[in-house]
């Protein structure tokens, strides 16, 4: 396991400064326009997951605009939605001040938010409402946090209000991971587990594979009402991918 962890180390960091190279030969032709940003950041994170030897399987058709709604497992999401289409990403504040993963973030668009300030979420809300006309998806983690896997959380409405308020579609989209020898959880980055030590971890696991599923895109009347169904949406699709046990490739 140290020995692969130390190998996935090496061509992470490479694919990673394969990524800022292209990022700046991109920013050397002029500004780069959002949706430059979210191409960027769809091709990094294809580079990304080959690089963990990540096998990625995807069904249901990725929303070309509009929100899209997903429960939320580990930092790793955000490399897999990105590599499965263009998207912009409402991430927690905290990222934005990781060393080089933040600044990646930033240039890939995404927004940023602090759950704790009301100030905060009606700035991203209005930014949403912004984007939602482009033809970029914008994805939001409604729980608000990671988690084990073993449940999805509630899903918080506020970040629904601007897209139910354009009538703009919404898309729940649920993910899950497979380890050999091992269970997702394991996978899962919550609690108080440091983000180097699961980074370490991950880059050691046995054949990691991900999954993601996408329903019927849909607009809703009311935001508490998108809210619950796209929760209950999400819980079955995880139950279905779990159930069967889908081989992914």
């Amino acid at each position: 396991m140290t020995l692969r962890a130390a190998w996935r180390a090496v061509t992470l960091a490479l694919a990673l400064a394969i990524c800022v190279v292209r990022y700046w030969a991109i920013r050397m032709r002029g500004p780069l326009s959002l949706e430059q940003r979210a191409f960027w950041l769809h091709d990094a994170s294809k580079r990304v997951l080959a690089s963990l030897a990540i096998r990625a399987e995807v069904k249901g058709t990725p929303p070309s605009q509009g929100l899209v709604v997903s429960n939320h497992l580990s930092y790793l999401d955000i490399a897999i939605f990105s590599a499965a289409m263009p998207c912009f990403f409402v991430a927690k504040a905290e990222i934005d001040r990781w060393p080089y993963f933040g600044e990646a973030a930033r240039a890939g668009g995404t927004l940023f938010i602090d759950r704790a300030s009301m100030a905060s979420a009606e700035k991203v809300a209005a930014q949403i409402a912004a984007r939602l006309p482009a033809h970029i998806p914008i994805l939001v983690f409604p729980e608000g946090t990671s988690t084990d896997g073993s449940t999805v959380q509630r899903f918080h409405s506020r970040l629904f209000e601007p897209a139910v308020e354009a009538a703009a579609p919404i898309t729940a989209a649920a993910i899950g991971y497979l380890v050999d020898r091992g269970a997702e959880r394991d996978l899962c980055w919550f609690g108080d587990e440091t983000f180097v030590g699961h980074l370490w971890k991950t880059l050691g696991a046995r054949g990691l594979t991900a999954g993601v599923r996408f329903g019927a895109t849909r607009t809703y009347p009311d935001r508490r009402v998108a809210a619950r169904e796209a929760q209950a949406e999400v819980v079955a699709m995880r139950n279905a991918m779990h159930n069967t046990q889908p081989v992914l490739q």
